[in-house]
């Protein structure tokens, strides 16, 4: 029956490119006498599928949505955060996506960007007073991944300022430093960044950091050097995290942009997150009032608590990535075709996309538990720690499965997938590399520290 039906098909549709005056050229092609007998023998039911498969032929495919939230995370969402989320996602689309290619490509930041961010008002989006939202951790977690899935740059210049410069005056800073500062880092006429990783000191911050703060009777001398810090070369003001001669513990520091003794040089030759603006500092004999050392921090605890607050966004960050990759590379399967048809009706590569979907889902739900658990009070370091390793190891199998079902066009910016296997190396390193991460988590499960 299937020739049959074959038969007939063929027919029909060279039926319908001809003309009457050309049946006689038909019939030297088909056997006219034989299709009407197939015809002949076909019961209602046959004919109507035959009929049916005839006019859906006829139809344009509509396919489904791209959408990397497979298991609807979202409808655990209010109406009011999710109306944040489509936001977010709205500027992103309309305002850093088309733009987003050039400034990587540049090693530049847009800062013509920066008054439309502050128009969105989620600025310290978890803090309460001082202008802030006061919203959920959960939403800071969402506005993360929005960010990340058009750009994980743009994500870490938020989260850079959001979450880390803004968390340690908010967690560690006085009274009257939060009334100074946060407002107008709320609104982004004040631009912050966060000085704690050291040329040779990265993993080891807790206890090796080389920059040196002194007391003295005109205020606090810093000395040493800052690498790799998001926001430095243009910052107004940054947060230094520095070692007291005295007592051998864990200060912070606002460091006031134009500060004597205080030098940034940007890093150039980055192959990832090229849009931050990460910068070199050094402090030399670099003389801070005690006034802006921040008030409530008193030893690395404080430190550790404001990474703690802000690793759960970096793994939020590394879903966002995955999903950008994720849905570029279906949107590009489902419209790239070879040997005739979309290479997403391909074996193969449907199970590429099963196989980053199914990571990202997992993703996905892992995180969105990690934001509640912090929203009532029940966050551990090794949560974030799992959180972190999980998500940023899972994204890079993600961006490289993104990349290999383009081909070689995987490799060009325009399709967007490039930026974020690049991107997607940087996110697996900072706020703790795999291997920290994973002996917080190893302490935590077994009671046993394998640290050095």
């Amino acid at each position: 029956m299937a020739g049959t039906f074959s038969k007939i098909k063929s027919t029909f549709n060279l039926l319908r490119k001809i003309d009457f005056n050309q049946l006689s050229k038909l019939s030297e092609k088909v056997d006219l006498q034989e299709v009407m007998n197939s015809f002949s023998k076909l019961d209602d039911n046959q004919l109507k599928a035959l009929m049916k498969m005839m006019k859906d032929e006829k139809k344009e495919k509509v396919l489904p949505p791209i959408n990397g939230d497979f298991y609807e995370i979202h409808l655990r969402l209010n109406e009011e955060d999710r109306a944040v989320q489509l936001k977010v996602r709205e500027f992103m689309e309309r305002e850093i996506k088309p733009i987003v290619n050039n400034y990587w490509l540049h090693d530049e930041f847009p800062h013509e960007v920066i008054p439309k961010f502050a128009e969105l008002g989620l600025c310290g989006v978890t803090y309460k007073g001082y202008g802030c939202p006061g919203k959920s951790f959960l939403m800071e977690g969402i506005i993360a991944m929005e960010m990340a899935r058009i750009d994980a740059s743009i994500a870490t210049f938020f989260g850079v300022q959001s979450g880390l410069s803004m968390g340690s005056i908010y967690m560690c800073g006085s009274e009257e430093q939060k009334q100074e500062w946060l407002p107008g880092m709320h609104e982004m006429k004040i631009i912050g960044a966060f000085g704690l990783t050291e040329p040779e000191v990265g993993s080891g911050a807790a206890g090796g950091l080389t920059t040196t703060a002194k007391k003295t009777a005109d205020g606090w001398l810093l000395n040493g050097q800052k690498k790799w810090i998001g926001n430095a070369t243009f910052a107004d003001v940054t947060i230094i995290w520095a070692r007291d001669v005295d007592d051998n513990q864990v200060k912070g520091f606002l460091v006031r942009k134009g500060t004597p003794g205080f030098e940034v040089e940007k890093i150039k030759g980055k192959m990832a997150l090229r849009i931050v603006q990460n910068g070199l500092i050094t402090m030399k004999n670099c003389l801070i009032e005690e006034k802006d050392r921040l008030q409530n921090a008193e030893s690395f605890k404080d430190t550790a608590r404001v990474l703690q607050m802000t690793r759960a966004g970096v793994a939020w960050m590394a879903v966002g990535t995955a999903r950008g990759a994720y849905e570029n590379a279906l949107d590009y399967t489902r419209n790239r075709k070879q040997f005739g048809k979309p290479i997403a009706s391909f074996q193969l590569i449907q199970n590429h996309l099963v196989e980053m979907l199914s990571n990202l889902t997992a993703m996905q739900s892992l995180v969105f538990r990690l934001s509640e658990l912090q929203d009532q009070g029940l966050l551990k370091d090794e949560h974030a720690s799992l959180a972190k390793v999980f998500c940023s190891l899972r994204t890079r199998d993600i961006v490289s499965r993104a990349r290999e079902v383009m081909g070689g066009n995987g490799i060009l910016l325009e399709h967007n997938v490039a930026r974020f296997v690049a991107d997607a190396e940087a996110i697996y390193s900072y706020e703790g590399t795999k291997e920290i991460n994973s002996l917080i988590v190893g302490r935590a499960i077994t009671g046993m520290s394998a640290f050095v």
